[in-house]
């Protein structure tokens, strides 16, 4: 599969039988360990993982795995917590280094060791890690285009201009003029909401979304600058529900998500006995609303997902705060401090979505691995799975 001196304590990915694996030394000059090419949580490619305590460290949620397979560790679980069975990693049956290469058995094999060559061994290519057997939605599904979507920010289409844009693997120019806005091929509609320009390439069968926010002079709100992301539109909104709550929601907001679902999309929401609430409402396909309130201050935060490319994600973010009834509105100073809260959370869903596949969102919960903690991700996909099928 590889000679023995390429293979250290950085993972490589090799083939075997027809199979994606990756190889690795769980410690300088150790043995060679061989585990799959994914990992069973978000199906993130591990040859990404690093080496941690001489534990493989998947990249994306830091699962880590003992040189048998074995998960051995959850963070999300906390320290006390027990990985499931089904965390654990189905390893090749026989794994050997000898006559200088890596040498790998995917099945039982009647053969005690590997042979001597008697030549330079050929190395068998390198598959692709498999791909879900469910479907996967990504930013080309036929179903995306009965949808509004977010394509621009109200002010970047001035009166009297036009702005080209891209939308499911197309491109528009819309144009502002006396009579609204106006789009140069055929489409359902164009409109503005919530301070975006919104388009539908064919007739929307999206629920409405809703916020109370806008226009509630209670409130003042703040933009973040949009930001792109190499990816699907739906990896990218899981990755938000996950940065968004390790970042944005407190961390005395203890115990787990409580989840309806609600006529295309769902609604989450985080209590704790101090008064403080947190809540999602999800609308599909990428429109995603979290409220954080407390005693003395309610925070909103708008993230709508545009699916330009099969690779590249528009994401705009809208901050709406307010300090209570009677509370002067919140000052430039707070809206900041809400703004570089938002900002890392972002940071930090790219950087998930950077570490996994973003090739697309599989839909079918059988592909993962779920764990209580992914109760958000999970009503994601069974939303969209319920979008992409027409119901």
């Amino acid at each position: 599969m590889a000679r023995a001196a390429e293979v250290g304590t950085t993972p490589v990915p090799v083939g075997a039988g027809g199979r994606a694996y990756v190889v690795v030394r769980l410690r300088p000059g150790g043995e060679v360990s061989a585990f799959p090419a994914r990992c069973p949580h978000r199906l993130a490619p591990l040859a990404r993982a690093t080496v941690v305590d001489e534990r493989l460290e998947c990249a994306q949620h830091a699962w880590r795995f003992n040189g048998e397979g074995r998960c051995v560790a959850i963070p999300a679980l906390g320290p006390e917590g027990t990985p499931p069975p089904r965390a654990d990693l189905p390893v090749p049956w026989a794994v050997e280094e000898r006559h200088g290469w890596i040498w790998l058995a995917p099945d039982r094999t009647a053969a005690p060791r590997p042979p001597r060559p008697l030549a330079e061994p050929a190395v068998e290519p390198v598959p692709v890690p498999p791909a879900p057997r469910g479907p996967v939605l990504g930013n080309l599904d036929r179903s995306l285009r009965h949808a509004w979507h977010p394509v621009a920010l109200s002010r970047e289409l001035r009166p009297g201009g036009w702005l080209q844009v891209r939308l499911l693997g197309g491109t528009w120019t819309l144009r502002r003029g006396a009579a609204g806005l106006l789009a140069d091929q055929p489409a359902y509609g164009v409109r503005e909401h919530l301070g975006l320009v919104w388009l539908a390439p064919e007739k929307p069968r999206d629920p409405p979304f809703d916020v109370p926010e806008d226009g509630d002079r209670r409130f003042v709100t703040g933009w973040l600058p949009p930001l792109r992301s190499p990816g699907a539109a739906g990896s990218l909104a899981d990755a938000v529900l996950d940065a968004a709550d390790h970042v944005l929601v407190p961390a005395h907001a203890g115990g787990e998500w409580r989840v309806d679902s609600e006529p295309g999309g769902f609604r989450g929401v985080r209590e704790t006995d101090d008064g403080c609430r947190a809540g999602y409402v999800h609308r599909a396909p990428f429109r995603l609303r979290l409220r954080l309130e407390s005693a003395d201050a309610v925070t909103t935060v708008l993230f709508l997902l545009q699916p330009e490319d099969p690779d590249s994600t528009r994401l705009y973010t809208r901050l709406l705060l307010s300090a209570g009834p009677g509370a002067p509105l919140p000052g430039p100073a707070d809206v900041g401090r809400a703004a570089a809260d938002a900002q890392e959370a972002l940071a930090r869903a790219l950087a998930l979505q950077a570490r996994g596949d973003a090739g697309g969102l599989p839909l079918s919960l059988r592909e993962e691995l779920h764990l209580p903690c992914d109760r958000l991700g999970v009503a994601l996909r069974r939303a969209l799975a319920d979008f992409a099928a027409g119901r």
